[in-house]
This record gives structure tokens, C-alpha cells and sequence, in this order.
């Protein structure tokens, strides 16, 4: 149909009805209407289907940031009383949610290891409803099998909710290895250009409906020209991560064995303990690496204030090659013992490798080690 190329951005906070008529059209359902921008909006809805279809889900719901879409997945899929199942690797701003706020509000948690020979049939009990997973996990890019865990989930009668921020759709889609509900930052790879915050869940229509309901009252709402950003990085994803992926690859190799390092975290790498479990649930391993430097914290600082090409910056997921130290950034607060829980150790830097030249990257890097 003619029109124009790209989605228009309908920077309005709310719409005009014709009529007494096209106000009960809107009230019985039909899509071509709308009423205001925090219900739906026509860019934010371009934005969806396109996600929608990119993560293999019958439909999507965008909000305001990652956390707005974690917080209000967690609150339509479980009840005051209910237990949520997390794994104790995750990203820290997750760990603080359902530690912090949601136990304030009457749910119970538990941080446990998945990974191994940890069997979820012996963890779970009658009130935990809800497995809260991602994989690969920040930082320290342990690897966990989305379908094993689903399958044993779903025997207990939970739901499971995959926060697919670090695979994307592209290297991963954790709807077709069992997930019920997928969770997005597009602040990250996805738009990938570090130029706007936002969020997202990717699965059936029911349960996508009922958490775009509690959006529309809890207010996490996207704003029309994110969305249109949104939109532009998804053209290009499958270029970016791929060529992420190859960075990040190079990268380890080069690193792995540095005397530098007590361990370069990597799931392309054979070492990697996920390394199996990864090749056969994604496409690509992905463009974060993690390097844990001997020496601790003091090293680590040392390493991060030397480089030169890579920047200096949280988040992750663009065009650039961004450094950042994880007990300063995403799980700072946490205790020591929740960091070991994690697999964090003090002397991590988590690199997030943007679409530069590999040569110019793996130079940097190697620079700024030697003053480590």
C-alpha cells in the first residue's frame, strides 16, 4: 500500500473521535482507533509487531525501560504470597527489585544456582510460581539451559520469564526453547545506537494482554519518537550483533591465557563451561566479554582508567565499545555474599564490543592490560 517508508512518529498524547459512533468503535474493540498515548499509540504499535515477529511471540508490549517491563511482567504473573524463583546470577537492578520492593509488597523470593547439575524439581516448592532466568547472565555470562529449565518449571506448574537482553532475538529466541514470556531492555542491542531507554515483553497474546492492562495503570508507558528510534536500530540488528559477535569472539581468543587475567568469560570460547549448552540454544555467542582481572577491584580500576578506545560508560548493546566495572555499576549495593552468588568477582570488567575494527579493539584492550 502507498505511504510512507518509515513508521511516522505520532508525537500526541491523546486522539480525536469524530463521533459519539467512533468512541463506542474504539470501546468495542476496533484497532484502528485510539485514545491516548499511554493505552497505545500507532509508532509504539509499529514497534511491537515488529518485535513481535523478530522474537517468534503472538505479541509484544513496549514500556518505558527494561525495568518497567521486568516489573510489571513480575506483577501480572504472580500474587502477593507467591514465591519467584530467580536465578542468583542476574543483572543487579533485577536482584535489587525483588529483593527491595517487591517483598514490600508481599512476595517471596529466592536467588538460587541453576546452573550445573542443580536439579529445579528439588528447589521448588508449592508457592513458588514464577522461574525468573536470563541467559546468558551479567556479567558473568554463565550460560543456562532455557529448555531443560522450562520443562522442569512447567512440571511444577510456574511460569518462566527469559530476560533475552544479552542474546536478542537474533542469536536466541526463548519462546521456542519453552519460555512463556520474554523480556527486553531496548535501551541496549536491540535500538543500539545508546540514544534512548526502553523495554519490553515478547510472548502469547494473553499473557502479553494482561501486562499491558497493569501498564496502563501502574503509567511505564513508551514514549512515540523511542519507539520510532526503536524502530530505525531494528533495521539493522542483525548486522550490528553479528559483527558484535565477531568482535567479542577475537577478543577472547586473544585475551584467553593473558597473564593478566584469571579468567576471560566468553561462551564462544571451548573453555567456557556453557560453551555446549550455548552453541546449541543460540546462533552466535554473542558480543559482551568479561575479563577478571588478578589483583582484584585495584587492577580492574587500573585497567578501566588505561583505555582509550573503549569508553568509559554503563549499558551495553551499541555501536561503541563500552567498558564498565559491575560492583560500581550494575550490582553495585550488593553484599559480598550475594556478588559470590552471582559469580561476581571484584576485579571484573564487563566489555560490551561495539561494530569497530577487531584490530583496533583487541589493541586497546592489550594496552590497557599492561598497566593493569
Amino acid at each position: 500500500m502507498p505511504g510512507p517508508l518509515a513508521a511516522p512518529i505520532v508525537q500526541t498524547s491523546t486522539f480525536v473521535f469524530g463521533s459519539a459512533a467512533d468512541m463506542r468503535r474504539y470501546l468495542e474493540g476496533d484497532g484502528e482507533l485510539f485514545l491516548y498515548t499511554r493505552y497505545a499509540n500507532p509508532t509504539i504499535q509499529a514497534l511491537e509487531h515488529a518485535l513481535a515477529s523478530l522474537e517468534g511471540g503472538e505479541a509484544a508490549v513496549a514500556m518505558a525501560s527494561g525495568m518497567a517491563a521486568l516489573s510489571t511482567a513480575l506483577l501480572s504473573l504472580a500474587e502477593p504470597g507467591d514465591e519467584i524463583l530467580a536465578s542468583a546470577s542476574l543483572y543487579g537492578g533485577t536482584t535489587r527489585l525483588i529483593r527491595d520492593v517487591l517483598t514490600r509488597l508481599g512476595f517471596n523470593y529466592r536467588l538460587v544456582k541453576l546452573g550445573g547439575r542443580t536439579r529445579l524439581d528439588a528447589i521448588a516448592t508449592p508457592r513458588s510460581r514464577v522461574l525468573l532466568i536470563e541467559s546468558p547472565t551479567n556479567p558473568s555470562l554463565e550460560v543456562l539451559d532455557i529448555a531443560a529449565l522450562a520443562g522442569a518449571a512447567h512440571r511444577r506448574g510456574m511460569v518462566v520469564l527469559v530476560d533475552n537482553t544479552f542474546a536478542t532475538p537474533v542469536l536466541q529466541r526463548p519462546l521456542e526453547l519453552g519460555a512463556d514470556l520474554v523480556m527486553h531492555s531496548l535501551t541496549k542491542a536491540l535500538s543500539g545506537h545508546s540514544d534512548l531507554v526502553a523495554g519490553a515483553l515478547v510472548g502469547p497474546a494473553p499473557r502479553v494482554e494482561k501486562a499491558r492492562d497493569l501498564m496502563k495503570v501502574l503509567g511505564g508507558c513508551l514514549d512515540p519518537h523511542a519507539a520510532f528510534l526503536a524502530l530505525r536500530g531494528l533495521k539493522t540488528v542483525h548486522l550490528r550483533v553479528k559483527r558484535q559477535c565477531e568482535n567479542a569472539l577475537a577478543l577472547a581468543r586473544r585475551l584467553d591465557g593473558h597473564p593478566k587475567l584469571a579468567r576471560v568469560l566468553y561462551p564462544g570460547l571451548h573453555s567456557h563451561p556453557g560453551h555446549s549448552i550455548a552453541a546449541r540454544q543460540m546462533s552466535g555467542f554473542g558480543g559482551m566479554v568479561s575479563l577478571v582481572l588478578r589483583g582484584g577491584l585495584p587492577a580492574a580500576e587500573r585497567f578501566y582508567d588505561r583505555l582509550k578506545l573503549v569508553a568509559r560508560a554503563a549499558s551495553l548493546g551499541g555501536v561503541e565499545s563500552l567498558v564498565s566495572l559491575p560492583v560500581h555499576t550494575s550490582h553495585h549495593g550488593l553484599s559480598p555474599r550475594e556478588l559470590r552468588a552471582a559469580g561476581v568477582d571484584p576485579g571484573t570488567a564487563r566489555l560490551s564490543l561495539g561494530v569497530e575494527d577487531a584490530s583496533d579493539i583487541i589493541a586497546d584492550v592489550v594496552q590497557a592490560l599492561e598497566g593493569a
